[in-house]
């Protein structure tokens, strides 16, 4: 049985969050095995709980908290003229942006969508707007069939949940941590979810990179902090 969050012994380590060790063999600063076993098994049952929690969401309530998220955005973003912001295409309750996403194009800003190119390997992202042609991706989620590929300024990331320290509980595949340790210069990252997502910890191990903010549907877009990422020439 996987042990409960206070059950586990969880130091934060100070190691630099990466994939180093799959380059290096020599490179290991990893958490005892059964640590890592012991926090997999929790992951494992608590990400089911949260997402089994969202999908009893009703999907009005769904479609007027991401509104509500959609405006805290704003607010947090400012203006992006001149800027690249990847969305995604929403999956199992996740909050559905297509509708800002359509409000961004309208305005001339360039969206782009994350692709997994490859297992196990950092993520791509390619330029697409709403009504340009979709291909089926792994897991059947949809991804852009002609974008151009692109290296955006702000990565919105879908939280199953997070802790108070801004790391994100994803699907356990660590596509993002691995994206956002390889690009250069790092894009904004922003977790997006429900409120109901936030846990104490999501015990963070040495891979786990925490979001730059994470916004729900709880957040007041008067209160989100404020200012564009920095254009990149």
């Amino acid at each position: 049985m996987a042990k409960s969050p206070k059950d586990l012994d969880f130091h934060e380590y100070a190691s630099p969050a990466c994939y180093l060790h799959e380059l290096d063999p020599a490179y290991a600063p990893e958490p005892d095995a059964q640590q890592r076993r012991d926090v997999a098994r929790w992951r494992k049952a608590e990400r089911e709980r949260l997402i089994a929690a969202r999908l009893a969401i009703p999907a009005g309530a769904r479609a007027a908290g991401t509104e509500r998220i959609a405006a805290a955005l704003e607010a947090a973003l400012g203006d992006l003229s001149g800027r690249i912001i990847s969305l995604y295409w929403p999956f199992r309750g996740e909050p559905d942006f297509r509708p800002w996403m359509k409000r961004l194009a309208a305005r001339g800003v360039r969206t782009a969508l994350p692709v997994v190119a490859e297992r196990a390997k950092p993520l791509i992202f390619k330029l697409w707007s709403p009504g340009d042609p979709l291909t089926p991706g792994i897991w059947n989620i949809p991804v852009p069939a002609n974008g151009a590929e692109v290296v955006p300024h702000i990565v919105l990331a879908p939280v199953v949940g997070f802790d108070p320290a801004g790391y994100r509980l994803g699907y356990g595949g660590g596509y993002f941590d691995r994206t956002l340790a390889a690009l250069a210069p790092r894009p904004t990252a922003i977790g997006v979810g429900w409120s109901a997502a936030a846990i104490p910890t999501i015990f963070p191990q040495p891979h786990d990179i925490p979001m730059d903010l994470i916004l729900t549907d709880l957040t007041d877009p008067a209160s989100a902090p404020s200012g564009p990422a920095p254009a990149r020439a």
